[in-house]
């Protein structure tokens, strides 16, 4: 079972997104989203919107 509690802040300015898995809390890097399987899934729209547009800048660079 994977839930979508939020996000948070790093210091550095990095987000971090926090999950529910199996009953754990567990904070997951955007870059790390793929080790996680259905995590992504699990984003609302605007997460998941936020890190395509993420993505499309980064491979502008």
């Amino acid at each position: 079972m994977i839930k979508y509690l939020g996000t948070r802040k790093t210091g550095e300015g990095g987000t971090l997104y926090v999950f529910l898995i199996n009953g754990q809390q567990k904070e997951v890097r955007e870059g790390a989203l793929k080790q996680y399987p259905g995590c992504y899934e699990a984003l609302p729209a605007a997460a998941k919107a936020k890190i395509s547009a993420n993505r499309a800048w980064l491979s502008k660079t």
